[in-house]
């Protein structure tokens, strides 16, 4: 009799395919829930691609943070003690940005090629063009500074969500906290409306979205959960619940759903806040995470004082 870890993975997964079905058919409601229930789809296997490792890209930097990826696949990050808005080329060419950013953190670019970067220097939110004319978007809300915007995500629509905690930064001449806590914004398409739209997380930190616009994922990296939030047509959000029960620095999303959490090395959820993977980064700490390269199946990870990346077997979105 052959044994079944002799068998091609393949038919071993049509036979348990064959294998649920046959007791969902015969069996009372609930019964095959929990074996069933593992047999949802591709992203129930973990994300990263056969026999992909981790590889060191560039290191040497201060602290690498907002790694961003442009509709080619070039990978933006800021080393932001140092100041600077660093590029990963497609072919694997590291270059200078930008010098004299604003102590950027958090970025993201819209689909016109605008990079919109969360600088802490002065507390603003800023849109850094094609041609790297920078624009400040936002400086204070209600005519008192912002603590410290640290990343940020725009919505297809263009409007752009941001989460402003406070770390105090010893490079900082301003006084105490002006905002009466630590909240997310949001601004609109037209860069016209600022409105609060979370006011009872502890630390906001990592922010992303789903690439259809609807769900909003929000780290409370201090409350040690993340959020989902359904959109609404105003900017405004609704229907919090507890996605998982884990903070996190930066985040990102994949097309199938997946979502990503980092802090000790990479976490890996599926849409439903069920782990499904995990990546080992050999650092003090892993700040933040996005899909680059030329499909947007490379994941680009910042830790510390370092730049990595692996192959996946999924495909980032914009």
């Amino acid at each position: 009799m052959t044994s079944i870890y002799a068998l091609k993975p393949a038919v071993v997964r049509i036979a348990l395919q064959a294998l649920v079905c046959f007791c969902v058919l015969i069996s009372p409601p609930g019964v095959c829930r929990l074996f069933a229930g593992t047999q949802t789809g591709t992203s129930e296997t973990g994300v990263v691609a056969p026999g992909a490792k981790l590889v060191l890209l560039a290191d040497g930097f201060k602290f690498t943070e907002g790694p961003a990826a442009d509709a080619k696949g070039n990978v933006f990050f800021t080393d932001q003690p140092n100041n600077r808005i660093l590029k990963w080329s497609v072919d694997g060419k590291l270059s200078v940005f930008k010098d004299d950013a604003g102590r950027s953190n958090g970025l993201y670019f819209d689909d016109a090629g605008n990079l919109y970067a969360c600088a802490d220097l002065n507390n603003q939110l800023w849109e850094i063009a094609p041609s790297g004319k920078v624009t400040v978007l936002v400086k204070e809300y209600e005519g008192k500074k912002l603590n410290g915007p640290n990343d940020v995500w725009v919505h297809p629509n263009g409007g752009i969500y941001f989460t402003d905690p406070f770390y105090k930064r010893d490079y900082w001449t301003r006084g105490p906290m002006e905002q009466d806590g630590q909240h997310v914004y949001y601004l609109s398409h037209d860069h016209k409306r600022l409105i609060r739209v979370i006011n009872d997380l502890q630390q906001p930190n990592g922010i992303i979205g789903t690439p259809d616009g609807k769900r909003l994922y929000v780290a409370d990296i201090k409350g040690r959960k993340t959020y989902t939030y359904t959109i609404n047509a105003d900017g405004t959000l609704s229907d919090k619940k507890v996605f998982v029960d884990m903070g996190s620095d930066g985040m990102t999303i994949d097309d199938e759903g997946n979502v990503y959490l980092v802090g000790k090395g990479v976490t890996v959820f599926n849409s439903r806040g069920e782990k499904i993977d995990t990546i080992a980064v050999q650092k003090p700490w892993t700040a933040n995470i996005t899909f680059g390269g030329k499909d947007r199946s490379t994941l680009f990870i910042t830790a510390s004082d370092s730049l990595y990346s692996i192959q996946t077997r999924v495909h980032g979105t914009r």
